[in-house]
């Protein structure tokens, strides 16, 4: 497991070629609070893709996140993993 800082700012997207752990690692850094914010879309919209890519822990976590976000939030989550894999 990561043990270290990431700095957004620097950071680059994850290819579209990403093996699906690292999706689901995206995922849980979002559903943990590992920044220091819980960002639920962030977290479902990582987990969707690493789900799209047969990871299948993401599959169980984005069920479990999905049940504490509104339809509004489940909704961005979906159209912001449609954005990135289109813009891929």
């Amino acid at each position: 497991m990561f043990q270290g800082i990431i700095d957004l700012d620097s950071a680059i997207p994850v290819d579209a070629t990403a093996i699906p752990d690292v999706l689901f690692e995206r995922g849980l850094y979002w559903a943990s609070g590992r920044s220091g914010v819980v960002n639920l879309v962030a977290a479902h919209k990582w987990f969707n893709l690493a789900a799209l890519k047969g990871h299948a822990d993401a599959i169980q976590r984005r069920r479990e996140l999905a049940e504490l976000m509104s339809d509004v939030e489940i909704a961005a989550a979906q159209r912001e993993a449609r954005a990135w894999m289109t813009s891929q």
